[in-house]
């Protein structure tokens, strides 16, 4: 396991677990904590061993939004500092599936992590915010992230209101795919990693570009780029292994045992 100021870094199952760990803030986002979060997101994209990334928090916050006193992109004496839009953007274009283990309270900026990941196990019982009206600003990085899941008629209410709900409303909402109890969490993204490791790893990369992808302008053209792109698949070496351990009733080569 590695750790750092504010984060603590482990792979384990083929997945690298990145959790920010600053509990007597909340897990609140410091110009350290988001450049060291940025660091590992990298790192895991970098390496081969790692199938997907969870995000979660230590206890009892999964992450309480800016740190006021030290935000996002400000100076950090001796090293540069990481503005939190870059976070964002790197969990949507990252390569490895990013997976939000939501284990307690996200608040305002915290929420973006959430909207920014391609998987989200929250617990049941969390209570979340889109609380930036309440201090007189407003979520308006994070809307690029949350407003494509929530849409107008959610976002509209939660964004004006400020208003505190829970992870199961979350799921209501479309912010999250399951709320399970605290205690269950880990089990619950375990579940999700090892469904992950059964793809093939260029399949899971390329179906990430697929459902993150702009629709062309047209219906025929939105076919033919995809035709193109299933013929590259069915055509890999790595597609060819898959099929050929179908029908031989037996475990693709990258399926660890």
């Amino acid at each position: 396991m590695g750790g750092t100021e504010a984060t603590r870094y482990e792979i384990k199952n083929g997945a690298a677990w990145i959790t920010l760990d600053r509990p007597e803030n909340r897990n609140a986002l410091s110009a350290v904590l988001v450049t060291e979060l940025y660091d590992h997101l990298v790192k895991s994209n970098e390496n081969d061993e790692v199938r997907c990334i969870v995000l979660t928090g230590t206890d009892p916050a999964f992450c309480a939004g800016a740190d006021l006193k030290n935000p996002p992109g400000s100076e950090i004496t001796g090293g540069r500092s990481i503005p939190y839009p870059e976070v964002l953007s790197y969990i949507i274009n990252s390569d490895k599936p990013v997976i939000a283990a939501v284990n307690g309270a996200a608040f305002a900026g915290g929420l973006g992590l959430i909207g920014a990941a391609d998987i989200v196990i929250i617990a049941e019982e969390t209570i979340c915010s889109f609380s930036e009206v309440r201090i007189g600003v407003i979520p308006a990085n994070i809307s690029v992230v949350c407003l494509p899941k929530l849409g107008i008629h959610h976002g509209m209410k939660l964004m004006l209101t400020g208003e505190r709900f829970t992870g199961s409303r979350a799921v209501e909402v479309g912010l999250a795919h399951r709320a399970v109890p605290r205690n269950a969490l880990h089990a619950a993204v375990q579940e999700e990693v090892d469904m992950i490791n059964l793809g093939g790893p260029n399949a899971i990369i390329e179906t990430k570009k697929l459902v993150r992808r702009k629709a062309k302008a047209s219906l025929e053209e939105d076919f033919e780029e995809c035709a193109e792109w299933s013929l590259r698949m069915f055509q890999s070496i790595e597609g060819a292994e898959g099929m050929a351990a179908f029908r031989e009733k037996r475990k693709a080569s990258w399926v660890q045992e």
